[in-house]
């Protein structure tokens, strides 16, 4: 297929004239080009673009013979004809020049192997010179309206309706006329044979233009009153001889254009459509194909304002016409209608500040050589500013990428994807890897069936989606210039099935490149080159390049096979000489077919040589005539040998195994037809040995489709659950899409099928040209022509050429298939089959996205429909995606990105959106059900938003889902906000490092009490209030501080009122040890490590020290340790993902409230609260640099500690001992993550402020932070704390020293180290604390239990104290009885059970 890329080319005409070019011919292989003024002809060379010889007719001929109007070329380009507006008819012969045989010669540096070749080979290398001869002018009686070239005669109709066949030479002894009056017209050539007199309708009409097609045998004529035509010449053209076939109900045609190789005739009408026909094969009628023109849907402003077609041209390779309207604009169709081009839209037509430009207007165009090129004279006029300047004499070239998938049929390479430039290949793979290695031949020929063994699958199999998918670049591979410049065009192309190798051939011989190395293989010998002409096409087997060549040294077609390993040369290539000349060729496996000039078949397969290892041989397996299915050999578009079936090989599906050859593919004119082998391997093989030359049988064939432009299929399964489309047929069919011919299995191999068929024809419609299909991924690799507009510069011309046109690149794309195939299987009923293959293509990361699309399509076409739907297909797809686990996701995510008005249609097929969201929260899919939410809030009135929204809040706090929450709190206030009519409130709490707490880390009470009565006349926010208080009850009583910071930061709750309100109730701590074990298990915080005897710590005060990444001896990590002290048993404590995230995330410094708790109670330790910033101090271990600890302090200290900081800075600047090292390193290995130690500063931070002593003595013993405990026990001393904390404080210490003497002896030291301070206050005690409270480690104590019981959680006898036992349910209420009677009914209201 064609697209479109860079910039025309504008070439300038080197002669001064004033007239301009307003008719382009070429001749018949694209190479010369016919350029037509009002008096000169000009004759153009392809590449290089320029112009050989001018004719300039003088003005006496001129004024007799009138001006130019058109021109034709002969078959053999040795003559022009050209028909002037007099009725005179001017013959030119082109003449070499005897004395300048070359215009433009190539110049070779010095060494080059082109220097000296073979006679002969530089005509083709230069430019020829030539002169125009004209010979004496013809005058045909009328005005000249069109013309077309028959081999040696000439057609040339004119204006009084008669049509003149005309011999080249000149000669009016020749001449011979028809008139089209005494032709016979009718709808069908059974009715004209029986028509004896012409009709009476052709009175007074005449040929408004004509072509000539060869694959039909006639003429597509058009009248000058519109009407179309066919004439069809019986044996000859004479009056007698012709018949004629009307196209009914037309009557606006233009012009015309024959296809040839699908035998087809464009009309272009007034209508600006245009109209395909071909001829019926049985009655002879003119029957409509399809049509050609602008859908209103993307082209709303210009569809029905082109005007009238004034250009049609078909591309060399008749697989895309050109089309040209009378008011500007330029497309590009497929022949069976794929739009891939078209210029009256987006940056063609505006500029890049909005404004609209001139359409481009296409006078005359043609194809240079293979397409590579369109040659195009056009009427744009260039502006500067707001004066026109007239335009200077051109000709644009509009350059092309065409992709060459058409006629390369090798079925291991259907899903690559490979486009030909003028003088690069485009190849779509990831990174090039070599994964290339050869197969074994003897495996390929074990076994009997029909054409060898099953081979094995292809070892360069297909990369998969990755490789081929990749990125939207491609990997553009620039062709050599040494071969290039001798040898263009390239006209095959060819690519092996890992994507990493690629062989071209041009006019002679071929080259190959590799991606991996990067270099190009080009013949040693030059000779052997242009003594070699690639006919049939190229391929890659294995390491070797299979070619179909003519010999032109013998003459003599040939198939060679080279080692893509070896030098390029014949020395070292397989060659096997073919009678006949051969056109296309095929390969699967090691067989390779060749479809001939006579349109039959050769059947070969590659084996291993007797004589050498190393190679190979072809040996010829049967030639078969297909000439009884096929009319012309040029209408083979595409052969494909294949191992498709009508009938299913069940017996396949217990192999994994590549299938053997069962059938042949056969794209003739548009029409698929497959011929299958008849009989047996067994069979087969028995009469290749006796060598009988007998026609292989075939099964009647079978026609599959219409309209096909290009087919894939694999030649391996790989996958057995994947089988359905690894053994599917796909189809692209132009404008109708695609087709894919499935094969349907019964659910149970046991039982026979219900159904006759076995295979299903599917067609659906895609967005992308396809030029590659990837079976197991269920993806269409294509590419389409994207635009960029260039910005005009001041020194620019307004109009020129690079500001007129926009850039074009060509980019990849893809498409999913998979929900296509799935609907086209439920609409037949076959959900069965539709359930087996999409189970079968699960895994797929993109699966979901297919069910979504599945829902969207089905919903956009049947909710739009302006009539009702008898038979609906929505509830038949909601059904079928309920087999699935991601039903829900997928309605919500298709309801979500659709209309509003939409949703009532979608909901009352896959049901009430309040069942779903129920039915999300029972599953625990809360993200889902949030989605749903929004859904329920345009459905149903707020309240019923508002209830549903208070469920899901109470699921997400309950499943720590903080982000949720806090979208949900904003809903909350927005349903708030519509009913009392003031806009929502959408500033969200802020985010910190850290804990991500909110940036306002501390809140006193005043700016609680503000918010309460701000809030307190809405009793929305009292509930929402009563739920966070209700869920921060349950997470504090549940020991879980780091999930009730996180619920702060995100939730913007006011944790420090809250606290100190919960000072005695929830924020009391009944289990020191079991807090205790939560925050380590919680903060990923080692228990510290025990040592032989008690470490007095030289880092005093609070402040620890890290290890750094790369400090010496550091090595204990919190990941790899396993902890015997635990929460409840021994536990695994490793380091998650999310701690590692923490990690990352260095805190902010910690803002001081306005008011403390501890101010009131303790007043010298007023300035110990405030926090400080990380101190980072380097030490030095005998002069290494390299060895550093990081010291990071980010607590409250007390006010000693500078000086002990001090102190230790410079004991630190000194050389380090290894003892203080051991001591280090015994500190560090007791640490944990840095962020972790952030957070719990932060936490000591807040429950100091709100005073929850319990609290903060459980945080200092995990730091370890001498300070800290210090703080707590001097507040404990203020008779502002009550009797009751002082005994829970002192008790949980107390039980802590004996869980950690039985199982963490690594708190010892530090218990022994805040012994001392609290046998201070321990005369205060109602009872005395006994001297085995705290004792040395060498001492002996007798045995105590290791932790208290739940019934005596508040005495200690075995310490030596005894504590009062708090009552239970006795806690302290300070909430006033408002909100206390809020709290109860809140407790009632919200309390909700999901059925």
């Amino acid at each position: 297929m064609y697209f479109l890329t860079g910039w025309p080319r504008k070439l300038l005409h080197p002669l001064p004239s004033e007239e301009e070019p307003f008719h382009i011919r070429p001749n018949f292989h694209g190479t010369l080009f016919a350029v037509l003024s009002e008096t000169q002809l000009g004759v153009w060379f392809g590449r290089p673009s320029v112009l050989i010889v001018n004719y300039t007719e003088s003005a006496k001929a001129a004024s007799r013979c009138g001006p130019y109007q058109l021109a034709e070329w002969k078959s053999d380009d040795a003559a022009i004809a050209v028909s002037a507006a007099g009725g005179y008819l001017l013959l030119f012969d082109l003449v070499r020049c005897s004395k300048e045989k070359f215009l433009y010669e190539p110049l070779y540096p010095k060494g080059s192997p082109y220097v000296q070749v073979t006679p002969g080979s530089k005509a083709e290398q230069g430019v020829p010179a030539f002169t125009l001869e004209r010979k004496d002018p013809l005058h045909l009686g009328a005005p000249i309206t069109s013309f077309q070239t028959m081999q040696e005669e000439l057609m040339v109709c004119t204006a009084d309706g008669q049509l003149h066949v005309l011999q080249w030479c000149g000669a009016n002894s020749s001449r011979k006329a028809i008139s089209l009056h005494n032709i016979p017209f009718a709808l069908d050539l059974q009715t004209c044979r029986s028509a004896s007199e012409p009709s009476s309708a052709l009175e007074n009409m005449h040929v408004r233009d004509v072509e000539y097609c060869e694959t039909l045998n006639g003429f597509a004529v058009v009248l000058n009153d519109g009407r179309l035509g066919f004439l069809s010449p019986a044996s000859g053209i004479a009056a007698n001889q012709l018949q004629g076939v009307w196209a009914p109900s037309v009557a606006d045609g233009m012009c015309v254009a024959v296809n040839n190789k699908y035998r087809l005739m464009a009309f272009g009408c007034a209508s600006g459509s245009v109209l395909l026909y071909t001829i019926d094969s049985e009655t002879g009628s003119m029957q409509l194909s399809h049509a050609l023109k602008l859908s209103p849907e993307y082209y709303p402003d210009i569809w029905n304002k082109t005007g009238e077609v004034q250009l049609l041209q078909w591309s060399p390779d008749c697989s895309v016409v050109v089309v040209s309207w009378k008011h500007g604009g330029l497309s590009l169709w497929s022949v069976f209608g794929a739009h891939l081009v078209c210029t009256l839209t987006e940056d063609f037509m505006y500029r890049s500040d909005g404004t609209k430009k001139d359409p481009l207007k296409i006078t005359s165009a043609a194809w240079g050589a293979e397409g590579y090129h369109l040659w195009a004279l056009t009427t744009v006029k260039m502006a500067q500013g707001s004066c026109v300047q007239p335009q200077q004499t051109g000709i644009l070239q509009f350059q092309f990428l065409r992709s060459t998938s058409a006629a390369s049929r090798d079925t291991n390479t259907q899903e690559q994807v490979l486009l030909l430039g003028e003088d690069r290949v485009y190849v779509a793979c990831g990174d090039p890897t070599p994964a290339h290695r050869p197969v074994d031949l003897q495996q390929l020929q074990r076994g009997g069936d029909l054409l060898g063994a099953p081979a094995p699958p292809p070892t360069a199999t297909s990369h998969g989606s990755d490789a081929l998918l990749g990125h939207r670049h491609w990997h553009v591979v620039q062709i050599h210039s040494t071969y290039l410049e001798c040898n263009w065009p390239i006209r095959f192309t060819a690519i092996d099935p890992s994507g990493h190798l690629v062989a071209v051939a041009g006019r002679h011989g071929f080259a190959h490149y590799s991606l991996v190395s990067r270099k190009w293989k080009l013949f040693g010998n030059v000779a052997q080159e242009l003594t070699m002409v690639v006919t049939g096409g190229l391929a890659w087997w294995n390491d070797y390049i299979i070619v179909a060549c003519c010999n032109l040294t013998h003459h003599q077609e040939e198939i060679r096979l080279y080692p893509r390993l070896s030098n390029l040369d014949n020395a070292y290539a397989s060659v096997t000489r073919v009678h006949l000349d051969t056109v296309l060729l095929a390969l699967y496996q090691n067989l390779i077919l060749l479809f001939r000039a006579d349109c039959s078949i050769g059947l070969y397969r590659i084996l291993d040589s007797e004589d050498s290892p190393r190679s190979v041989t072809v040996e010829l397996l049967k030639e078969v005539s297909l000439s009884r299915y096929i009319s012309h050999p040029a209408t083979v578009v595409s052969i494909m040998l294949t191992s498709l079936r009508t009938e299913i090989d069940d017996t396949f599906k217990t192999r994994q195994q590549v299938p053997v050859a069962q059938s042949i593919l056969l794209n003739m004119a548009g029409q698929l037809l497959m011929l299958q082998w008849e009989r047996s391997g067994s069979q087969m093989q028995e009469e290749n040995r006796s060598r009988q030359k007998k026609r292989l049988p075939f099964c009647t064939p079978v026609v599959l489709a219409q309209c096909v432009e290009n087919m894939w299929t694999t030649c391996y399964s790989s996958s057995k659950p994947k089988r359905q489309l690894l053994e599917a047929l796909w189809l692209a069919c132009g404008g109708a899409g695609m087709k894919v011919w499935l094969p349907l299995f019964p659910h149970d191999s046991h039982k026979p099928q219900s159904f006759l068929s076995r295979r299903i024809m599917l067609p659906f419609k895609v967005n992308v040209y396809p030029l590659a299909v990837l079976f197991e991924d269920a993806l269409i690799l294509g590419a389409t022509s994207v635009t960029v507009l260039y910005d005009r510069q001041q020194d620019m011309p307004f109009e020129s050429l690079e500001a007129f046109f926009p850039f074009c690149m060509v980019e990849r794309t893809s498409q999913i298939y998979l929900h296509h195939v799935l609907l086209q299987l439920l609409i037949r009923n076959l959900g069965e089959q539709a359930l087996l293959l999409a189970q079968s293509y699960a895994t797929l990361p993109y699966f979901p996205h297919v069910l979504e699309l599945m829902v969207h399509v089905v919903l956009e076409e049947e909710a739009t429909s302006r009539e009702p739907i008898p038979d609906p297909l929505l509830p038949r797809v909601a059904k079928f995606i309920t087999e699935f686990p991601f039903f829900l996701q997928t309605i919500v995510h298709c309801a979500r990105k659709t209309e509003y008005a939409l949703w009532n249609y979608l909901f009352a097929a896959v049901g009430n959106p309040k069942d779903l969201f129920e039915e999300c929260l029972m599953t625990h899919d809360l993200d889902t059900a949030a989605s749903y939410l929004i859904i329920l809030q345009n459905m149903e009135v707020p309240a019923v938003s508002r209830q549903h929204a208070t469920l899901l809040f109470t699921s997400a706090l309950e499943h720590s889902k903080w982000d949720l929450c806090r979208h949900i709190m904003r809903f909350l206030k927005a349903i708030g906000s519509e009913e009392s009519g003031t806009p929502p409130s959408t500033q969200e709490s802020g985010l910190t490092a850290g804990f991500e707490l909110f940036r306002d880390r501390s809140i006193g009470v005043s700016q609680s009490l503000d918010r309460w009565n701000r809030d307190s006349s809405s009793t929305e926010n009292v509930y929402m209030d009563m739920i966070l208080w209700r869920e921060a009850r349950h997470l504090l009583e549940d020991l879980r501080l780091k999930d009730l910071g996180c619920f702060s930061a995100h939730l913007g709750f006011e944790l420090i009122g809250w606290l100190r309100r919960e000072r005695s109730r929830a924020a009391r701590v009944d289990d020191f040890v079991l807090a205790l074990k939560r925050l380590h298990h919680d903060f990923l915080w080692p228990f510290p490590v025990s040592t032989a005897c008690a470490v007095s710590s030289p880092i005093r005060n609070g402040y620890c020290f890290t290890a750094a990444s790369n400090g010496v001896g550091l090595n204990f990590s919190p990941e790899a340790i396993i902890y015997r002290p635990a929460l409840g048993q021994g536990v695994h404590l490793q380091r998650s993902q999310t701690a590692s995230r923490l990690l990352d995330t260095v805190p902010p410094p910690i803002c001081r409230s306005k008011y403390t708790w501890l101010d009131s109670t303790v007043a010298e330790h007023k300035e110990t609260s405030v926090p400080r910033d990380a101190l980072l101090s380097p030490i030095h271990h005998n002069g290494d640099k390299e060895s550093i600890v990081s010291v990071t302090s980010l607590t409250e200290i007390s006010s000693g500690a500078d000086e002990d900081w001090a102190s230790a800075d410079e004991d630190f600047t000194s050389t380090v001992s290894a003892t203080q090292m051991g001591r280090m390193s015994t500190e560090v290995a007791s640490k944990g993550p840095h962020k972790s130690e952030v957070q719990l500063r932060y936490l000591l931070h807040i429950f100091k402020e709100a005073g929850c002593l319990e609290w903060c003595a459980v945080i200092g013993l995990v730091l370890q932070d001498a300070a800290v405990i210090k703080q707590v026990i001097s507040c404990l001393e203020s008779p502002v704390v009550s009797a009751e904390a002082v005994h829970r404080i002192y008790g949980g210490l107390l039980v802590v020293d004996a869980w950690a003497s039985s199982d963490c002896l690594g708190y010892k030291p530090f218990l022994n180290q805040i012994g001392p301070q609290l046998q201070k206050v321990s005369g205060k005690l109602m009872e005395p604390i006994q001297s085995l409270a705290f004792q040395a480690p060498g001492t002996s104590r007798p045995a105590e239990s290791a932790g208290p019981k739940s019934e005596d959680r508040h005495e200690s006898t075995a310490l030596g104290i005894s504590l009062p036992a708090e009552a239970s349910g006795t806690k302290p209420k300070e909430d006033s009885p408002m909100k206390e009677e809020v709290e109860q009914a809140l407790e009632g209201a919200y309390t909700c059970i999901i059925s």
